[in-house]
């Protein structure tokens, strides 16, 4: 059955729906834009490649600088090129003694790396943790590659708008941009575009600029396995804004969503997130930047005051500064100030200011990103240290798990693509009808598990502390073998520096032989030293049995 609702005027009726419920939370992005993030946006498609508008409100570089170490962070502790943030494993399938498996698993990973590497993904990174920090939202197309497998397009914040499923996953996007008429003909073709991309073409007007809507949502005629295009899992339409034009620039269809969308908290149903660093410190830039504005006014007040002096002056050139000029002067003074605003009066205002700019800092977790540099300044011990990072990964953790969430979905894309174009080695039988999932082992989720490793050394060292004060026995309630594998997953140690538990038990079984046969010697060379004490250094053979009665 052919899709009923392959007429422009069902999309543009969504449109304008998705737009209800957008236009509930652009005021508050528009003005998450004026404190944080002036010239990343595009609330209107057409506002393409023009100057940015000038911005007014910021007053102080704070907020920049927050959002900009707060991407840094994110980047160099999430997803750093130069490190291996995530690991692939099966999942209830233990490896260690299975070394095709691993090596299996290993060849994946590298692959995967390589692709990220060669793409543009690491570029779009720094950006994108610049929106979900701002506006707790960020979204990545993810388009294929001939010669990269991946590229990656970074959408501008109002630019899109979305929409969830019951499961609250984003499963529908519809996208707003300018095209250039020559991108359009020879993207879609003569037929497709509309008259007015062919004359400006036919006229050389490459680069003239038409509006784009392109649709993605469920298939309702989706075929599992399907190769037709209309039949797969997500249906995709593009089609331009053009009320003369009711025909499609093109009508395709995806097996993988072609989005990634990367969000923050959300309320409930609420489609677009309703908590982020943004949000939260929103208070606080605007605080910041008023109160700027009445310091730099009670500074030009100190260094500029208004004046008050004699009428007689009042033609006479003066300094710059503003003056009111009376009859007479009965003191017989020259100008002098009508008003004086003391320096010390600046200080509770700087400390004001201060005090602000560390809340915006720290809701950006600057902080946590800066701990050890910051807490080594102040001659604080590793312990305490240690303690503070435990305490600020908890405050991070729910950011980072749905970061994990998305990246996640960014990689099985990625495997998913490397599977069609058979680039993915077969693996062993062993795997076969097993599930692959994710492990993440970079900074920050090692900073995560850190907390069991402390909680981990902790415990073992209270029960060998324990066992010495009152009892030695209770180091059998310690389950070595096991602790020090939980220990090596929780620290990210290769498992190829790990004894597997077989080697470990054959190699045990002939360090106890080893030691039984040194416990018999040692009780025989005992034994000849009580029988030759017993019988003197003289004694021997049958001397030595008769005294025994023997």
């Amino acid at each position: 059955m052919e899709n009923a609702n392959l007429e422009k005027k069902y999309f543009e009726a969504r449109r304008l729906e998705f737009n209800n419920v957008y236009n509930q939370i652009k005021p508050e992005w528009q003005e998450l834009a004026d404190f944080f993030l002036p010239r990343t946006v595009r609330f209107l498609a057409r506002n393409v490649n023009k100057a940015p508008v000038k911005n007014k409100k910021i007053k102080d570089s704070t907020t920049l600088k927050a959002v900009r170490d707060f991407s840094s962070g994110m980047m160099t502790g999430a997803t750093n090129p130069a490190t291996n943030w995530f690991r692939i494993k099966v999942r209830n399938y233990d490896s260690k003694n299975d070394y095709e498996a691993k090596k299996w698993c290993a060849i994946v990973e590298e692959l995967i790396r390589n692709i990220f590497n060669t793409s543009n993904l690491y570029q779009k990174m720094p950006p994108m943790y610049k929106q979900l920090g701002v506006f707790g939202i960020s979204v990545l197309a993810l388009e294929k590659d001939e010669h990269s497998v991946l590229r990656c397009k970074l959408l501008p914040i109002g630019s899109y708008r979305i929409s969830k499923n019951s499961k609250e996953q984003v499963d529908t996007i519809c996208r707003s941009y300018m095209e250039t008429a020559k991108n359009l003909y020879d993207e879609f073709g003569e037929e497709n575009v509309s008259d007015a991309v062919k004359k400006a073409v036919k006229g050389k007007r490459y680069s003239e600029l038409f509006e784009v809507v392109h649709f993605v949502e469920p298939n309702k005629n989706y075929i599992e396995g399907s190769k037709i295009s209309k039949h797969k899992k997500y249906l995709s339409v593009y089609y331009e804004v053009n009320e003369n034009n009711h025909k499609f620039l093109s009508v395709s269809g995806y097996s993988k969503f072609p989005y990634v969308v990367f969000e923050g908290e959300a309320n409930g149903e609420d489609v677009y997130p309703s908590e982020c660093c943004g949000m939260n410190a929103l208070p606080d830039a605007k605080q910041l930047m008023a109160m700027v504005v009445d310091e730099g006014k009670m500074i030009k007040k100190i260094g500029s005051p208004q004046l008050k002096g004699p009428a007689e002056l009042k033609n006479k050139k003066l300094v710059d500064a503003p003056a009111t000029f009376t009859e007479n002067n009965q003191n017989g003074e020259g100008l002098t100030p009508i008003y004086q605003v003391p320096p010390a009066a600046i200080q509770p205002l700087e400390a004001l200011l201060e005090n602000k700019r560390n809340s915006i800092r720290e809701l950006f977790f600057n902080d946590l990103f800066a701990m050890i540099l910051n807490t080594s300044e102040r001659g604080r011990t590793a312990t305490e240290v240690n303690e503070l990072k435990e305490e600020k990964m908890v405050l991070l953790s729910p950011l980072l798990e749905q970061v994990h969430s998305a990246l996640k979905i960014l990689l099985d894309w990625i495997f998913n693509e490397c599977v069609e174009r058979d680039l993915v080695p077969e693996p062993p039988s062993s795997l076969q009808d097993k599930t692959l999932e994710i492990e993440f082992v970079s900074m920050l989720a090692q900073a995560q598990k850190a907390v069991k490793v402390s909680s981990m050394e902790r415990f073992t060292t209270f029960t060998i502390n324990l066992a010495r004060a009152v009892d030695p026995s209770l180091l059998m309630k310690l389950n070595y073998a096991k602790i020090i594998d939980d220990y090596a997953d929780f620290a990210n140690i290769s498992p190829e520096q790990i004894v597997s538990d077989s080697e470990f038990e054959k190699q045990k079984a002939i360090l106890q032989e080893k030691q039984a046969k040194q416990e018999n010697m040692q009780a025989l060379a005992q034994g000849s030293e009580v029988i030759k004490n017993i019988g003197g250094v003289d004694s021997f053979g049958s001397e030595l049995l008769a005294r025994f009665g023997l």
